[in-house]
């Protein structure tokens, strides 16, 4: 049993002296975290510029547009909490840090998880979507029973682990690519920007590019079809 609850020991001692780190200058900690807030809200204050205008965006209104966007901050500030040092792996590559971690008498992948945590970007993203939450959740005409809040958690949590899945795979990449920046823009953060909008939008490239192969319409679009009881692709 205590073999078991190791790994989360170990991840939560490091989180514990990451804290402190950074706590060290906690008004540029407040700042930082203001920062990222601003930065996401920018794309939302355009959206609903947008809806000013037009009432809706592919049969979507403001409240349900809201909604997929909470999901993407939610999963995304859980993900850069717990999986930061999958997303700098590249880094430790490239400066030649990777040996340390084969050296020491843990995982590596374990280490790799626990070297970094985000906290900024996780609480400037989180609470951006937890704000849209509130504001969509009481709008979009869905019955928050046991079941569907049980469905909700299932759904972040199957978020936070395919895009962390997705960053493994850029992780993997870095033996072999000298920099990985580039394709990691273009593959996975200019796609996530699609996720934020109906996939129904987009041409049909668009739509199997964020099924099959980077896979953000599981992370949001479909979940919130069930939640607001939106007609499928094929209707």
């Amino acid at each position: 049993m205590r073999k078991l609850f190791e790994p989360f020991s170990f991840y939560f001692q490091h989180s514990k002296m990451l804290t402190k780190t950074r706590m060290q200058y906690k008004l540029d900690a407040f700042l930082c975290c203001i920062a990222v807030f601003v930065r996401e809200s920018a794309g939302i204050v355009g959206v609903f510029l947008v809806l000013q205008t037009f009432n809706n965006i592919g049969g979507w209104n403001m409240q349900e547009l809201f909604f997929l966007f909470s999901i993407i901050f939610l999963t995304y500030s859980f993900l850069v909490f717990l999986f930061s040092g999958i997303r700098d792996f590249s880094n430790i590559v490239n400066n030649g840090e990777f040996d340390k971690y084969l050296l020491r008498p843990r995982s590596v992948l374990l280490q790799i998880i626990s070297a970094n945590s985000d906290y900024f970007a996780a609480i400037g993203h989180g609470t951006l979507g937890l704000v849209l939450f509130i504001i969509s959740a009481n709008s979009i005409g869905t019955d928050w029973s046991f079941a569907n809040i049980l469905y909700l958690i299932i759904t972040i949590i199957g978020g936070v682990l395919i895009q962390a899945s997705i960053w493994l795979l850029f992780s993997c990449s870095s033996f072999f690519l000298i920099k990985t920046d580039s394709l990691k823009d273009f593959l996975y953060w200019n796609t996530r920007k699609f996720a934020g909008y109906p996939l129904s939008v987009f041409p049909g490239f668009i739509q199997k590019l964020l099924m099959f192969v980077i896979p953000f319409a599981f992370v949001n679009y479909f979940p919130a079809q069930y939640f607001l009881h939106k007609p499928d692709l094929a209707n």
